[in-house]
C-alpha cells in the first residue's frame, strides 16, 4: 500500500517560517520524481517545487528564493523549508511522487495558514 503522508503545516505570522515533510511508503522512493503542490482558497492546484530522483529542482517563480525542496532517500521523506512566508502562501499543501513510468500517488495534504 503506497502512502505518502505530509506533516509540518500550521499558523505562521507573515515572514515566519515553516519546514513541511512527506514521508513515503509502499514505493522505490529513491527511483520517484517528488513534488509540492498547493491549493489556495478558490484556487487552482499549483506546482510549488520540484525534486528529480536525480536531485535536480526547480520552482514556481513565485516562491523562487525562498522556499527550498530536498530529498532524503534513505529516509524517503522529501521536505519544503519555507521562509518568509506571505499571506498569500496560505494553502493546503500536497507532496506527490511519480515513477520513472509516469505513475502517480498524492498526500492528503496539510494546511498551511499565514496571518498579515
Amino acid at each position: 500500500q503506497v502512502q505518502l503522508v505530509e506533516s509540518g503545516g500550521g499558523l505562521v505570522q507573515a515572514g515566519g517560517s515553516l519546514r513541511l515533510s512527506c514521508t513515503v511508503s509502499g514505493i522505490i522512493f529513491n527511483i520517484n520524481d517528488m513534488s509540492w503542490y498547493r491549493q489556495g482558497p478558490g484556487k487552482q492546484r499549483e506546482l510549488v517545487a520540484a525534486i528529480s530522483r536525480r536531485a535536480n529542482t526547480n520552482y514556481a517563480d513565485s516562491v523562487k528564493g525562498r522556499f527550498t525542496i530536498s530529498r532524503n532517500n534513505a529516509e524517503n521523506t522529501v521536505y519544503l523549508q519555507m521562509n518568509s512566508l506571505k499571506p498569500e502562501d496560505t494553502a493546503v499543501y500536497y507532496c506527490r511522487s511519480e515513477s520513472v513510468s509516469g505513475i502517480v500517488y498524492w498526500g492528503e495534504g496539510t494546511l498551511v495558514t499565514v496571518s498579515s
